[in-house]
């Protein structure tokens, strides 16, 4: 079970970010102040709220001691704050005094990464406060950001949807197109994934966007050669554009919230959905977990900070889908595979799998071809998965009722599984349709004015010829 049970109203603009230490909870907003609560009873410290910004706050994180709080802006600034007192330590202007989306530190609280809306990406010395390195992305505004937890490299998220790997050096190591629309979020999990062989760390990152999405990847660090990623699997769920992530510090859960007002908790080991929260009443923009006790706190347009408590029992309780995640149609012979173990059929496995049924091969089975091809003797068993398979079809045909035109392609009459390129299809196809009807009527048009003249030309030689 998850229950609310405190909710936050002091904010007299959207909530933008919120963050925990090991006492503490930091919100920021649009109304340019930075407010500080107490784990123990959610009270306000004396000296919140923090002011120092003269414009929007779009971002606030702790160092990994808890003893200083990192505050970005439009004014361009990075302020770090000292939380026993809320005295400011340091004033750090981004070089190019664009608004600064995102700040981060590492690990080690050794470094701090601002990244602003002109690409620039700063590596501060949060000892110091003296500008370290700084680097830009090819495109689009800096929103995202997130350290690996060895410390050895981050990720950065654009507004134009790519995922970049630096370096401790700033040292571009990697950039991929991970979000249509663009990322708005991301975040590593801090427990590695179990199983990894020796010699190699396997870490999950978690990215969302305006592709209403969530993608999970796994990072890989080899200790010599570096490092790989991976994509993963991708998370449903959400109806709209995603705006905010988060693992919660055992990794056994991950937040997200998003545009259609709800806040959703996956179980990373299943991927299936725990809890649905719709308390909200405007876009959710920001989730966080606290780092030593099952606390979720949820912030929103609607200028509040809501805060979820978890039992114990949180992560037994994963729901089992009610359908498969895939289209049958698209299911590969392992998908196939686990769905005869699910349906007491895995006796059966071996012999599908040396057929290659794959999903569009089981939806074609008959009963002809279950004896036929198959070999299958028992009568009783033909007629069970026979079954099986028809509900199958049903459920194939209910979702695919359910499924809105624009993501059907208007010549195949397939499923068009990614939004852009659904979009761009059919845009493509209307286009194409519209001037080849232009062009239809052209030639219509054409060709009767060539049938006037030519009727036009024999009316005038019969007149010549009669005279």
């Amino acid at each position: 079970m998850v229950k609310l049970i405190h909710t936050l109203a002091d904010h007299d603009d959207d909530v933008n970010c919120c963050a925990f230490s090991s006492s503490l909870l930091a919100t920021c907003s649009l109304d340019k102040t930075i407010r500080l609560y107490s784990l123990s009873d959610f009270t306000e410290v004396p000296y919140s709220p923090l002011k120092f910004h003269t414009y929007a706050v779009h971002c606030c994180c702790f160092s990994p001691s808890g003893h200083i709080l990192a505050s970005c802006s439009t004014d361009g600034t990075t302020v770090l704050w000292d939380t026993q007192n809320g005295q400011i330590l340091a004033v750090m202007e981004q070089p190019s005094g664009s608004p600064v989306r995102v700040c981060r530190f590492s690990p080690d609280s050794t470094c701090l990464v601002s990244g602003a809306s002109d690409g620039t990406v700063v590596l501060w010395n949060a000892q110091s406060y003296k500008l370290h390195r700084c680097a830009s992305v090819k495109d689009g505004s800096l929103v995202a950001c997130a350290f690996s937890p060895p410390g050895n490299l981050f990720v950065t998220g654009s507004s134009c949807g790519d995922l970049t790997v630096w370096d401790d050096k700033m040292r571009c190591l990697h950039s991929e197109k991970a979000h249509d629309l663009g990322i708005t979020c991301c975040d590593f999990s801090s427990q590695p994934v179990p199983g990894g062989e020796q010699g190699l760390q396997f870490f999950q990152l978690a990215s969302c966007g305006q592709d209403c999405q969530i993608k999970i990847w796994i990072i890989s660090f080899i200790h010599i050669l570096g490092f790989e990623l991976k994509y993963k699997s991708t998370l449903t769920g959400h109806c709209a554009p995603v705006l905010a992530c988060a693992f919660s510090h055992d990794g056994q859960m991950l937040v997200s919230g998003s545009v259609d007002k709800s806040v959703i908790v996956y179980d990373t080991n299943t991927e299936n959905i725990l809890h649905t929260l719709t308390q909200h009443t405007r876009y959710v923009t920001t989730c966080a977990f606290a780092p030593n006790i099952l606390l979720l706190a949820t912030g929103s347009m609607d200028k509040t900070v809501n805060i979820w408590q978890f039992d114990t029992e949180t992560l037994c309780q994963a729901k089992i889908p009610d359908q498969p995640k895939q289209f049958t149609e698209n299911w590969s012979e392992d998908d196939v595979s686990n769905w005869l173990c699910a349906e007491g059929l895995e006796d059966l496995v071996d012999i599908f799998k040396m057929n290659n049924i794959d999903g569009r091969e089981l939806l074609n089975l008959t009963k002809e071809s279950l004896a036929d091809d198959l070999k299958i003797e028992s009568l009783g068993l033909r007629s069970k998965i026979l079954r099986k398979i028809e509900e199958l079809r049903t459920k194939v045909k209910t979702l695919s009722s359910e499924i809105p035109d624009e993501f059907i392609c208007p010549i195949t009459r397939e499923l068009m599984k990614e939004p852009v390129i659904a979009s761009v299809c059919r845009c493509l196809f209307e286009t194409l349709h519209s001037v080849l009807l232009d062009i239809y009527q052209e030639m219509r048009w054409l060709y009767h004015t060539i049938v006037l003249f030519v009727i036009f030309l024999r009316n005038l030689h019969n007149v010549f010829h009669t005279k």
